[in-house]
């Protein structure tokens, strides 16, 4: 089985739909010969690096809330999170651009090295939702990188130019092409679609019947 899916750092749900996703295939016993494929979709590439704008005004805004109401549904995915085992400590995140993270899943992936790649993805996942850190800090991003096993200086290269860009631009352009205008997304043997972080019972399901042939 192959499984790829479009998804942010600085996505709640992309977080949770892929651990509900892992644990699917870890239940299925499938788990460490289908690595899960990351692909890149920035939720909103036009954040700037830096800002002193906090979650809840940028959340009340973006969703059109009261301050009161982005709080509480903001609150509503941190429990959500939690249900999974997860930090999503949401209120306390740093709305910034996510795009030398995804440069940097890019440089794990040329690695070939599955594990390598998800260290890091979920080292990113740390910083954004339990850290409370700017994931668009280049201190930031070397620190949580290198610890997840990337070079220093390589990862120096890449945060210095444009490294990495056009694989980034190229995951998008795929995503649009597909139809695919949010996340997270699954595609699976390059047929079938998941969208969205649907319940650990929900995928489980429809991970059985593809593997079973019960869809066509």
């Amino acid at each position: 089985m192959e499984i790829k899916y479009w998804s942010d750092i600085a996505c709640p749900f992309c977080y949770i739909g892929s651990t509900r996703m892992k644990r699917a295939l870890k239940e299925m016993n499938i788990y460490d010969e289908t690595p899960l494929e990351f692909k890149s979709f920035q939720l909103d590439p036009t954040l700037p690096k830096t800002t002193k704008e906090s979650m809840l005004d940028h959340f009340s805004k973006g969703h059109g809330m009261t301050k009161q109401q982005a709080k509480a549904q903001i609150e509503q995915i941190s429990q959500m999170g939690a249900s999974d085992g997860l930090k999503v400590d949401l209120l306390n995140a740093i709305p910034t651009n996510t795009e030398d993270a995804h440069r940097l899943i890019k440089l794990a992936d040329s690695k070939n090295d599955d594990a390598l790649t998800e260290r890091v993805i979920d080292a990113f996942y740390q910083v954004y939702f339990s850290n409370g850190e700017s994931i668009a800090d280049h201190g930031v991003l070397t620190k949580a990188a290198t610890e997840a096993g990337l070079d220093t200086e390589e990862v120096s290269s890449v945060l210095s130019d444009d490294k990495y860009l056009k694989e980034v631009r190229a995951d998008e352009m795929e995503a649009q092409q597909l139809g695919i205008h949010a996340a997270p997304f699954f595609v699976i043997n390059n047929k079938y679609g998941i969208s969205g972080a649907q319940p650990y019972e929900v995928m489980l399901d429809a991970l059985k019947k593809i593997e079973t042939g019960a869809v066509k």
